[in-house]
């Protein structure tokens, strides 16, 4: 496995064969394009050669790069989460079945991120209010298809920098890529950057509180501040990023939990992100509800996928909202020496219970798995926050039947 912040290269699957033959071939046009530009402004005396990032600029403009990058909600993972997990391993932890019916979804996409909002450590589990999560999940983060993940939410500390060492080596004997919080200063100061098909993506993680708990050491996790984050996003391009996906989980000092519109403070810290060139798109999860995705200063804002999995319910007391989540599907086109998210389609998913299999709804009441009535009324919520809009739509846009 590559170390943290080293490019990593996805492979389209063989069904592709026939369209990556014809991009190769335009793109091998344009290189020949580029080429002779270079050699003949260079040959006639006085003319200045084109440097290899013109020539990939020039390459994009004759054939842009088409991309997908998926994000999700939180993976909380309660007391009976884990205790189904242990049950579906035979005596083992095996969270993998849990995410079964959404890995096509997140295997698809070019580029699959996550949240893992617990530690992971290999003391004995605990849950709310204060989390330990095996670090087996991390088998299944790899197993369901995501290439990486942010680990900064406001339960980072809740074992303090022994659970942020030992997430992150949980994660790195997976083979997944993370960030958000870290072992050492170096290792904040590396951003993740992922090789998608020739275009560099760097994923940055920032949480906005950690529950009261004080950070061991002023890089154990990164809190979000526009100053902070606009740094950040300019080291990741002076490191050769061509777009900046930036995850903000928002925690209880700037959102109320279960409330499904963005605070003052979220909206605040997204436009002044957003009207950045550095930033490419915002994606978030925290308050345990969905909330809307919205485009500010031309820019797609996630601001909250909800929960992807928890034990969360009105079966615990908490709002029918909370069972609900999504999964945002990033449209991305780089064209020349620009990268933008053209359009976010997204997935309205269910934590079924008492088996926590996370269902996309759409394919659930297709296939006749989990309560219609439940999953219905799931995607009526999501949507009534999302909707429908400009180049925003969720899948399937409406329901079989």
């Amino acid at each position: 496995m590559p170390a943290p912040g080293e490019p990593r290269t996805r492979h389209r699957p063989r069904a592709a064969h026939r369209s990556r033959r014809l991009r190769a071939l335009a793109v091998l046009a344009a290189t020949a394009l580029a080429i002779g530009l270079a050699v003949g402004s260079g040959a006639g005396g006085g003319g200045k050669s084109l440097s290899p990032g013109d020539v990939v600029r020039a390459q994009r403009e004759a054939q842009p790069v088409r991309f997908t990058v998926e994000a999700s909600g939180d993976l909380l993972i309660h007391s009976p989460v884990w205790e189904r997990a242990l049950v579906l391993g035979g005596g083992q932890y095996d969270f993998a079945p849990l995410f079964t019916e959404i890995k096509p979804y997140v295997a698809r996409a070019d580029l699959a991120l996550c949240h893992v909002e617990t530690p992971m450590t290999p003391a004995a589990p605990a849950s709310y209010p204060i989390f330990n999560t095996p670090p087996e999940l991390a088998k299944g983060i790899k197993a369901t298809g995501w290439d990486a993940c942010d680990t900064a939410s406001n339960h980072s500390l809740d074992q303090t920098q022994t659970g942020i060492d030992d997430t992150g080596e949980a994660l790195d004997h997976a083979g997944v890529e993370h960030t958000g919080s870290f072992p050492s200063p170096a290792a904040q100061r590396k951003p993740v950057i992922v090789d998608v098909h020739g275009v560099k993506v760097a994923f940055l993680a920032y949480t906005t509180d950690t529950n009261g708990i004080p950070s061991p050491h002023t890089w154990s996790v990164n809190i979000a501040s526009p100053d902070a984050v606009l740094a950040d996003a300019r080291r990741a391009h002076k490191l050769g990023a061509d777009a900046v996906i930036v995850n903000l989980h928002w925690g209880g000092e700037i959102v109320p939990e279960y409330q499904s519109e963005p605070s003052p403070g979220q909206l605040s810290l997204a436009k002044k992100l957003t009207a950045s060139s550095l930033i490419t798109a915002i994606v978030g999860q925290g308050p345990h509800a969905v909330q809307p995705i919205e485009r500010i200063n031309d820019k797609f804002v996630v601001f909250s996928e909800g929960n992807l999995i928890s034990n969360q319910s009105p079966e615990a007391g908490l709002p029918a909202s909370s069972q609900d989540g999504l999964i945002a599907l990033l449209d991305c086109v780089a064209k020349g020496g620009h990268v933008r998210v053209r359009d976010v389609s997204y997935v309205p998913v269910f934590v079924n219970h008492p088996d926590f299999e996370v269902l996309p709804i759409g394919d659930a009441l297709r296939k006749g798995e989990g309560d219609p009535t439940l999953l219905r009324g799931s995607y009526g919520r999501t949507v009534s926050v999302i909707g429908h809009g400009t180049h925003i739509e969720p899948l399937p846009p409406k329901l079989p039947g």
